[in-house]
């Protein structure tokens, strides 16, 4: 995370003088630009309507004054019944309005959330590996996961809810300034209280989540632990479910307490806010009513005043939380921006150069040294390594001796902290990263096991390409995992795992066949294997390796393994030790070099033989 872009200024600062409610408009117009529209006409007909009914009220009670005081001429009477009809036909029409406004928004707000979790996930995967391995990233990423559903649509409702408040704001303040600026004042004195509490408590909140990010994930991580099939097994082995519930309980009640101490602060100053605000909206009443008994002003103009003072608190009150609702949103927004600002630093060059097909000169580590990023140590230092085109190659060495770190460079996950890796003279930086990587078929010792259909397991090597059962029947079989398939009830359409209804849970070599079949659906010039048999039993170990050699004959082929089996027949075999090559050569000669790969090896077999 600190390699990528940090904040130029203090966070605070920042958001105070910059809103970031551009982001959020620019997201919602992208994704619905139709019912944005929409929801726009639609507000401004609500904004207006509430002062054709106040209007018309006024209207009525004067008539129905002038009929009691008056004789009652019929023309009186008719204008009472027109009034009446005309206020149900505008509050049908703003029932329909609303009715109509709740059914776009809500419309809007589902393709929203879909479209922002469609940004998060395409975020997630165009960062580095690196990312991954850095505690600030997750703190980020889990801001973003929590606001990016929301906030967006919430920001583009707050401005719909303010541009609609305000227009009723307009009207009903104009209507009252034609009796007395004091009015409009008090109003202000009603509702800044609370506008001013709400501000304030939004930055509290908003500065206290994001110090607590880290102990929320923590949290939820344990919830993981408890719930997922992954830890399942342990956690009753070793009793430690009493354990993990107690400190969930306990990272729960710090965050709960914390929570609650800063609502019951904001609860305080809210009564207090309420109490200026009703002695405010209470003297505009007793104002009025001094007014009406001293024949300043009508019976109507009473109940109009009456009804705008309280509309006008309302539509003020609204307008003016909407403001620091607008204002904790954004705050929050940022937590959204500064996740989509991460910047990838392993891109494609603007200008890549072809990938080299087929391969004539191979791949050539070139003084190759790599330092994991907040590592404290090398993980490669000096690599210089040359693999001929079609050739088999082994590494072995002890765990952590950057055998896998060796494959991530390779792949081009990863950058090297010094010198260069080449395919035909070419640096891989000069190369499309997907080109390079479409190049490659890899299985890692900590392949997934997909809990979706046996043949979507498979396909996932390939899916440049349409899914052919018959090809992936064939890459099954060379695997081994076909016999597997066969027995399953619904061949290569049955669900793996036990994540969904009716999915059917393999062994650990029985997963490994499938994903191995997965690397061989690629068609690719590069296959590199990490650790591609350790759940098989011997017997299968061999059938897949002499597969494997007639499958790979015309394909370069890195293998990691820790069996000395596996590897005795590799064209070379690269000895790796503390990040540094140390020995190189074939199987025969290693063992009369009699180093550290025939120490290793004669380890391995006493333990076989004992």
């Amino acid at each position: 995370m600190s390699r990528a872009a940090p904040p130029r200024e203090p966070l605070r600062s920042r958001l105070w003088r910059t809103l970031r409610l551009d982001l959020a408009l620019r997201l919602i117009w992208r994704s619905t630009p139709g019912w944005t529209l929409a929801n726009t006409a639609l507000v401004v007909v609500q904004g207006v309507l509430p002062l054709a009914n106040l209007y018309l009220l006024k209207l009525l009670v004067d008539a129905i004054t002038r009929a009691l005081n008056t004789p009652v001429p019929p023309d009186h009477l008719d204008d009472a019944l027109l009034y009446v009809a005309l206020m149900a036909l505008f509050t049908l029409l703003g029932a329909a309005i609303s009715l109509l406004a709740g059914l776009v928004g809500q419309t809007q707000g589902m393709i929203v959330t879909d479209y922002m979790q469609d940004i998060v996930h395409a975020r997630s995967v165009a960062v580095d590996l690196e990312f991954y391995e850095n505690a600030e990233f997750y703190d980020t990423l889990r801001r973003a996961q929590r606001e990016a559903n929301m906030r967006p649509m919430r920001i583009f409702q707050g401005l719909l809810q303010l541009g609609r408040d305000a227009i009723s704001l307009l009207a009903i303040s104009g209507l009252l300034l034609s009796f007395s600026g004091a009015f409009v004042l008090l109003l202000l004195v009603a509702v800044i209280p609370g506008f001013l509490v709400r501000v304030r408590f939004s930055g509290t909140l908003y500065r206290w989540q994001r110090a607590r990010t880290q102990t929320e994930r923590k949290s939820w991580y344990y919830t993981w632990m408890l719930t997922g099939d992954w830890h399942a097994k342990e956690i009753r082995l070793f009793g430690l479910g009493d354990l993990f519930i107690e400190r969930f309980r306990q990272l729960r009640h710090q965050l709960r307490s914390e929570q609650l101490h800063i609502a019951r602060q904001q609860a305080l100053f809210s009564f207090v806010a309420q109490l200026i605000s009703t002695l405010a909206i209470y003297g505009g009443y007793a104002l009025v009513a001094g007014r009406v008994l001293s024949g300043r002003l009508s019976l109507g103009d009473l109940v109009m005043t009456f009804q705008a003072l309280q509309r006008g608190q309302g539509y003020l009150q609204n307008a003016l939380q909407s403001l620091a609702g607008l204002y904790e949103d954004n705050l929050f927004i940022a937590d959204l921006d500064e996740f989509l600002n991460l910047e990838p630093r392993v891109i494609s060059p603007a200008r890549p150069r072809p990938f080299p097909r087929p391969l004539r000169q191979g791949i050539a580590f070139e003084s190759v040294s790599f330092a994991y990023p907040g590592g404290a140590r090398q993980a490669l230092t000096d690599i210089t390594l040359t693999i001929r085109p079609g050739e088999k190659i082994a590494l072995v060495g002890e765990n952590g001796s950057g055998k896998t770190t060796l494959i991530k460079l390779l792949c081009r996950l990863y950058d090297p902290t010094e010198g260069r890796i080449t395919l035909d003279g070419i640096d891989l930086r000069e190369l499309d990263v997907l080109d390079l990587r479409r190049a490659i078929s890899v299985i890692m010792q900590d392949y997934v096991q997909y809990n979706l259909p046996v043949q979507d397991n498979i396909w996932f090597g390939n899916v440049a390409e349409p899914p052919d059962p018959t090809r992936i029947a064939q890459v099954a079989q060379d695997a081994g995992a076909h016999d597997v398939v066969a027995r399953l009830p619904h061949g290569y359409q049955t669900v793996l795992g036990r994540m969904f209804e009716d999915g059917e849970q393999l062994s650990i070599g029985e997963w490994q066949k499938i994903a191995l079949a997965r690397a061989f659906l690629r068609q690719a010039q590069i296959v590199i294997l990490d650790e591609p048999t350790s759940a098989l039993d011997a017997r299968a170990e061999y059938e897949i390796f002499r597969r494997l050699h007639d499958l790979t004959r015309e394909q370069t082929t890195i293998m990691i393994s820790h069996r000395f089996s596996t590897v005795r027949h590799a064209d070379r075999i690269v000895v790796l030790d503390g990040g540094r090559i140390v020995e190189c050569g074939s199987h025969a000669e290693l063992m009369r070099l009699g180093g550290h790969y025939a120490h290793l090896f004669e380890l391995q077999a006493r333990h076989y033989l004992s």
